[in-house]
């Protein structure tokens, strides 16, 4: 035995020991069964999209849908309720619009970015974090300083110390034994560390040769479009550009195999290169472990915020600062009708079981791509073309309550962010800990550990997904999961599973130079907004006279500052034509 081993380990180790001795000696007591795992789907209500079929197939005949039972009026409509709809709804009260109505299909406001609760305790159903933004998101950044997130101290800007992740930030698991941070180290060849630190340099290059950004819409309008550089990247998928490059090493196509499920639903061979570049180089880089000085710090520029129930704290804050909106939960989308007097949108409000209609000046589409080609009549020609080009990974969260720890492997202690070192289709993206950002931690209380899986791999994925009972994912979670924790079924005491059908859209090849040349071509870039009186230079944001765009669709793949930043712009350009 190594004599090398840290407390911690000699701790695990004997925790392991423990495990096997109590299996040993556990025949008077029977062995925890799978079926007894109580839990369902929750979260998540996919049946009400579908629902609306007929509804959609009537409208495609030509018919015309029965007469409302009720007829609404606001200056402005958003259609959807995820980040993008919620940003837009807070940039129409800067702007000073009164009276806008927020409609959402779900119970609750926040899309991919909602919050739920298992046995009380708070956990996320979907986005679970926030890296610290950078300047190119700078929308995000005034947000979060209103919010108090963002604070500046002595002239430099700091964020609140309870949303930054609590350390230790992340750990694998990769044979028996948990290594600190994600990418494998300790056992790995020569040769490894040398394929991290040449694509260290690849990812250097490709950023010298034309700047990556986050959101990448800033690259579009610097540019006047998508930049040479970036085109050869886009149109090529990730692994082949990575094998053209002699990056084959099996440890580092793993971590950027992960590293794309994570932020895009799929793996290396079906995202393109620019993506996987841009995961990094639109951030803080690609660092390729090194031998740490005593100057730095291991979390510089690694940042991230996040809270125990996820990214949900920040769709609730959203929410919760709206004052001049009116707030529409269970209203789906049936149609959106836009004429010269102004837009008309029928909804079903899924409640009180009846057809209502809204009226407005402006309707603000934040609605995924493939969603708002079906409802808008007679919808623009650009919608069609992104709703026909992209395509959308399945996904699924569990969130496991444990009434106690879990035993312990040795190496790295319990972090924020656990990750399994396994085939992508075989297993998840690991766990994040509900409670790890607790202020009074301990590490006997119960906490939830949520579990997260991308099915854009999968052939089958979106009909698994829909049509595989809970037993069946409980089966695969709980044996993925028993791996490092072989006495998870002896603490686990709940499951809730949320399902998304059409989670994200997955930045395949050829993705960015169609939405770049759409976004340019119906530029809005030369408006003139105004906000609290000032000139605000727009974003060239898709819209019509009184229609516009706010999605992450529109920029290729899904996360928050996509969302937020053309959400805020479509609510600006709304307020406009109010």
């Amino acid at each position: 035995m190594r004599a090398d081993l840290k407390r911690r380990d000699w701790l695990g180790l004997a925790a392991a020991s423990a495990l096997g001795a109590a299996g040993l000696a556990g025949c008077k007591q029977p062995a925890p069964r799978l079926e007894d795992l109580p839990g369902g789907f929750s979260g998540v209500a996919l049946e009400r999209g579908h629902g609306l079929r007929p509804f959609w197939q009537r409208l495609a005949q030509g018919l015309e849908l029965p007469a409302p039972a009720v007829v609404h009026r606001a200056p402005v409509v958003i259609a959807g309720g995820g980040m993008a709809g919620l940003a837009a709804a807070r940039a129409l009260e800067l702007a000073g619009v009164q009276g806008a109505a927020l409609l959402d299909t779900q119970a609750a406001m926040g899309g991919n970015s909602q919050a739920g609760q298992v046995k009380g305790i708070a956990c996320p159903l979907g986005a679970h974090y926030l890296p610290v933004p950078g300047d190119d998101a700078h929308e995000v950044q005034d947000w979060l300083e209103e919010l108090g997130v963002r604070q500046r101290f002595a002239g430099r800007w700091r964020y609140d110390e309870r949303y930054l992740c609590h350390s230790p930030q992340e750990r694998l698991y990769w044979q028996g034994v948990w290594h600190e941070g994600l990418l494998p180290v300790q056992g790995v060849s020569q040769r490894t560390l040398e394929q991290y630190a040449l694509f260290e340099k690849q990812v250097e290059a490709a950023s010298r040769a034309a700047a990556f950004a986050m959101p990448s819409i800033r690259v579009w309008q610097r540019e006047a479009g998508l930049p040479a550089s970036h085109a050869v990247l886009d149109a090529q998928r990730f692994d082949q550009w990575l094998a053209a490059q002699g990056l084959d090493d099996e440890r580092l196509l793993w971590y950027l195999d992960y590293s794309c499920r994570d932020d895009f639903g799929a793996g290396l061979s079906r995202v393109s290169a620019w993506a996987g570049i841009h995961y990094f180089a639109s951030r803080h880089g690609f660092h390729a472990p090194r031998p740490q000085s005593e100057h730095e710090s291991e979390a510089d520029g690694e940042q991230v915020l996040t809270w125990p129930q996820g990214n949900g704290w920040l769709s609730q804050q959203l929410a919760a600062g709206l004052k001049a909106t009116q707030l529409q939960t269970d209203c789906s989308v049936l149609a959106v009708t836009e004429d010269a007097g102004g837009v008309q949108i029928e909804v079903y409000h899924h409640g009180r079981q009846q057809h209502e209609r809204w009226l407005a000046r402006h309707c603000v589409v934040a609605l995924p791509s493939f969603v708002a080609a079906r409802v808008l009549r007679n919808a623009p020609d650009f919608l069609r073309a992104v709703a026909a080009r992209l395509d959308w990974a399945p996904w699924l969260v569990a969130n496991i309550h444990i009434d106690r720890p879990l035993a312990d492997y040795p190496g790295a202690e319990p972090a924020w962010d656990n990750v399994l070192y396994r085939d992508g289709n075989a297993g998840g993206l690991g766990y994040v800990d509900a409670g790890n950002q607790r202020l009074d931690r301990i590490r006997s209380q119960p906490t939830v550990l949520s579990y997260y899986q991308a099915l854009g791999d999968w052939a089958d994925g979106r009909r698994q997904l829909m049509q595989q009972p809970f037993a069946f994912w409980r089966e695969r979670i709980v044996n993925t999961l028993s791996e490092p924790h072989p006495d998870l079924l002896q603490h686990a005491t709940r499951m809730e599973i949320t399902r998304y059908g059409h989670a994200m859209a997955i930045p395949r090849p050829g993705d960015q130079r169609i939405l770049s040349e759409i976004a340019v071509k119906f530029s809005t870039s030369k408006r003139n907004l105004l906000l609290n009186g000032e000139r605000v230079q727009g974003l060239p944001t898709p819209a019509t006279a009184r229609l516009s765009f706010a999605h992450s669709d529109w920029a290729g793949y899904s996360v928050l500052e996509e969302a937020f930043t053309r959400g805020h712009h479509a609510g600006l350009i709304a307020a406009q034509g109010v």
